[in-house]
Order: structure tokens, then sequence, then C-alpha cells
């Protein structure tokens, strides 16, 4: 993978899952020591490699590895409301 590739799936994974998502893990293949299919937590935010960093449910705070583990988003959070319309001025 090129420094581009790289640096777009990176991106992406801060665009898709900004903290506050909630997430349910569904498989942790490559753990010696996975989360339990099932747990629910919280992204607390997309480190330099691409990795959810996650405050899970049971307590633990093992990172999601995107396109390695399978998770379902169950919740974003809202995006913050303006009330300035565009071209208005401040």
């Amino acid at each position: 993978m090129n420094a581009n590739q790289w640096n777009y799936r990176v991106q992406y994974a801060r665009d898709h899952y900004p903290p506050g998502t909630r997430v349910r893990l569904l498989n942790m293949p490559d753990d010696p020591q996975p989360i339990p299919p099932g747990t629910t937590g919280t992204v607390m935010g997309v480190d330099d490699a691409g990795q959810l960093l996650m405050k899970w449910d049971n307590g633990r705070s093992l990172s999601l590895l995107p396109g390695t583990d399978s998770f379902e988003v169950i919740s974003r959070p809202k995006a913050k409301e303006t009330h300035q319309r565009k071209g208005e001025a401040r």
C-alpha cells in the first residue's frame, strides 16, 4: 500500500467513525485475547495507523482494525447544528 492509499484509509476511518460512534463487534479474528462478539463500545478516536481507539462497555480498551475486524455501527454522534445559513454574515 502506498502513502496515498494509506492516508486515504486513515482519513476514511476518521470521517466515518468519529469519536462517539457506537459499534457492536461481530468478530475479532487476529487477536489472541479478543473482545467477545456482541460486545458494544464507543469510538474514542482514530490513530495514525487507521485503528479505531475503543472504549468497550466491558471495561477493555482494545482497538478495532477496520478491514480485519468485523463490526457494525449502532449509532453515530449527531452533527453539530449551526443556526447560520450559508452566505449569512456572522
